[in-house]
């Protein structure tokens, strides 16, 4: 093998002619190389998954095949854009290529070649090409000097480790990779031989190789996407690479780990999606990217959400450098945009484009619309049938498992989106886990798909056992104010119960008939409906030990759900005449029983009154809050029960008195009909305060005659009779 030469620190700068002659030279030796490794197009029927079950041959094994060869250009051309045609048997390029019929690669149908393409495959929007730049681009060894620590640049190796069998041992790659870097970047001709090494090397030793290439060139300069286009050529390779990229390109903004020499200078998450973009421009199927293709997604997910703020300025520097080299976006999250979408264009490109029509891929760059815009890629790929989801579903369990905080909302977006068609036999324990952690999250709208989660998981028969130990914190969210959590909190509740044999304990039919009835009158009707609904199904199933509690609770009910069988709202209506059948066969009362199947609501509210005159103070008392209603059939149902009660309140003056006032307060009501029914209520009230009791009108005429009978009264009882008369 050629002998390596440390090269100088700046070796890119002051290119002379020959130098220039040089890169063309180096452009051709590197597309011979590609050509070397059998890299043409795919001429057979050979279905994609066979040319990954289908080992790649070793270095020294591989040789060309005279019937595809590499088109070269001239010294003007781009050297990190091979274009793979077909050519003759004469081609110079060939010379030193020799075949051996007896070669098992030359059977192209046994062992079909990767393809190699610049070019996106797919149709649809294609992202913009990265490849083009001007003849005398920046060389990494000028433009990232602030970038790369400058050990990395001059530790190239002494020629005699390379002599022989090439590099022998882990400790040599990092040493072996900038030197491979560093000629090419100074335009020096490479030998097939040298990149077989490298090749070999990187199959050997990915984990050394993608981190030092990564610190030698974060902004992938020429020559570094040159040798990331090698790497991408082969299917073995790549995807032994991928899996080292990932956990760079996971640790935003920067990954700290060491490589076999000791090197533990940090890398950049945005150097390893820039790779990415390099490898997704090499492939025309999504097979070599399958296995990883979900962690990718979410990465590029999350460094989409990075805020402004969350962005370091050794990143905006990097994402600088990578704009002086080539024609990038000028914001480093519209790159992982396109990168992503270079993703999707190989795993299920119908997605690219709906996200494109609805304008998704706009919102996906809004921090505050960020997790709607991944609700909707969930969307788009479940209505595509993509199994894309399901392994993405899993990769953000495992993500929120670990509580990465900084992309929780938008995981629980998609989440949220597919957990209809999960397998909840597997997911139970986790999910449930992840849920409940963040049903107090301080952030409302996280709260709010935590419980879309849980009402689509009570659906689900094999979580109903898990679902009840949130009972007692979903029960405190019933207090909350706002409307929609409280609507899918009754709803989990509901699913809970429906058509389901499932016994609700005293304790817990307790508390929940209690925190109903206030909702009975909130302000979302789809509350009051499932609210009553709920209330009614807590008493059908109650067990049999709380009936008698119940009963209580279920006895001040009655009054609320009367008045709201008047309510404007058909289903508020209807629900509340029900519960009162239930609540009034809880309760034994059959006389109610029947005026509620023949609907005779005021022959209830006076047979209420009759059965019950210890309790009309307190019927009185919730009454008078229905006055305040919005709606004119409540507040009229509400008048004329508190006309009626008031006949049944005497020896309470001061109950009675408060009544009067507030019902005075209504003589000037909007609505005429209240006005005079609230008259004609406070009138009624009046007398009956004034009337006293048979045995109190008759006491002045007993007083009277007794005064006669006996003289000796008549100073006693003078002022009683006194008064008597003048009445």
């Amino acid at each position: 093998m050629e002998q390596l030469h440390p090269l100088q620190e700046d070796p890119g700068r002051d290119q002379t002619r020959e130098q220039d002659r040089a890169h063309g030279c180096f452009r051709r030796a590197a597309q011979a190389f590609l050509k070397f490794l059998g890299v043409r197009r795919n001429r057979t029927t050979t279905k994609p998954t066979e040319v990954m079950a289908q080992p790649d041959p070793s270095p020294t094994e591989l040789k060309a095949d005279p019937d595809v060869t590499t088109a070269l250009t001239d010294g003007t051309g781009c050297c990190d854009t091979p274009t793979i045609v077909h050519a003759t048997k004469s081609d110079p390029a060939l010379s030193d290529a020799t075949t051996d019929p007896d070669s098992p690669s030359m059977d192209r149908t046994a062992t079909p070649d990767i393809p190699l393409s610049d070019e996106p495959t797919n149709s649809g929007p294609a992202p913009p090409d990265l490849t083009a730049e001007a003849d005398a681009a920046m060389t990494e060894g000028t433009a990232d000097t602030d970038l790369v620590p400058r050990e990395s640049v001059n530790s190239a190796p002494t020629p005699d480790i390379f002599e022989g069998n090439g590099v022998s041992s882990p400790e040599q790659v990092p040493a072996f990779i900038r030197n491979v870097h560093q000629r090419l970047t100074a335009n020096v001709t490479p030998e097939e031989k040298l990149l077989a090494e490298f090749l070999r090397v990187t199959e050997a030793h990915p984990a050394d190789v993608v981190l030092t290439l990564l610190r030698c060139a974060p902004s992938c300069d020429r020559a570094a996407a040159t040798l990331w286009k090698i790497i991408a050529s082969s299917g073995r390779t790549v995807a032994k690479v991928l899996p080292e990229l990932l956990p760079v390109m996971e640790d935003w903004p920067l990954h700290s780990t060491s490589t076999s020499d000791g090197d533990k200078t940090h890398v950049f998450a945005l150097a390893a999606t820039r790779v990415i973009w390099e490898i997704l421009q090499m492939l025309q199927g999504p097979e070599p990217l399958r296995k990883y293709s979900p962690r990718l997604l979410v990465d590029l997910l999350f460094q989409i959400s990075i805020s402004p703020e969350q962005m370091p300025e050794e990143v905006d520097t990097l994402w600088r450098e990578c704009q002086k080299q080539y024609d990038l976006p000028t914001d480093s999250k519209r790159f992982a945009v396109l990168t992503l979408k270079a993703l999707l264009h190989l795993e299920c490109e119908g997605v690219v484009l709906s996200m494109e029509r609805k304008r998704g891929w706009d919102t996906l760059l809004s921090a505050d619309t960020h997790h709607y815009a991944v609700g909707l890629l969930a969307r788009e790929m479940l209505r595509a049938s993509s199994p894309l989801y399901y392994r993405i579903a899993r990769c953000l369990l495992r993500l929120l498992t670990r509580e990465k905080t900084s992309w929780e909302l938008p995981a629980m977006a998609f989440l949220v989106e597919v957990l209809d068609y999960l397998d909840m036999t597997e997911w139970s324990d986790s999910i449930l886990e992840v849920l409940s952690r963040h049903l107090w999250s301080e952030r409302p709208e996280m709260r709010r798909l935590v419980l879309r989660s849980l009402v689509v998981l009570s659906k689900d028969p094999v979580m109903a056992d898990g679902m009840w130990s949130l009972t007692q914190s979903l029960m405190d969210v019933l207090w909350d104010t706002d409307g929609d959590l409280v609507w899918a909190t009754l709803t989990v509740f509901i699913n809970e119960v429906q058509d389901r044999d499932i016994r609700i304990s005293t304790p817990t039919a307790l508390q929940l008939a209690e925190m109903l009835q206030p909702l009975f009158g909130h302000d979302n009707i789809h509350v009051q409906v499932l609210s009553i609904y709920l209330f009614r199904k807590v008493m059908e199933l109650g067990v049999e030990e709380s009936k008698q509690p119940l009963k209580t609770r279920v006895t001040y009910s009655l009054l609320p759900l009367f008045f709201h069988w008047h309510n404007e709202n058909q289903d508020v209506a209807e629900a509340s005449r029900g519960a009162l059948l239930r609540a009034a066969g809880l309760l034994k009362r059959k006389d109610l029983v029947k005026l509620l199947k023949t609907e005779q609501p005021w022959r209830f509210s006076e047979c209420l009154l009759e059965k019950e005159r210890g309790r009309v103070a307190e019927y009185l008392r919730q009454a008078l809050s229905y006055l305040e209603s919005p709606q004119e059939p409540l507040r009229e149902a509400a008048l004329k029960f508190i006309g009626m009660a008031g006949r049944y309140l005497r020896g309470q003056p001061e109950e009675l008195q408060d009544i009067i006032e507030t019902l005075q307060g209504l003589r000037n009501d909007t609505s005429p009909a209240i006005s005079s029914l609230a008259l004609q209520s406070c009138k009624e009230i009046e007398a009956a305060q004034r009337a006293a009791s048979p045995q109190l009108q008759q006491l002045p005429d007993w007083l009277c005659g007794a005064c006669r009978s006996c003289p000796a009264l008549r100073g006693s009882f003078w002022l009683c009779c006194q008064s008597s008369g003048e009445a």
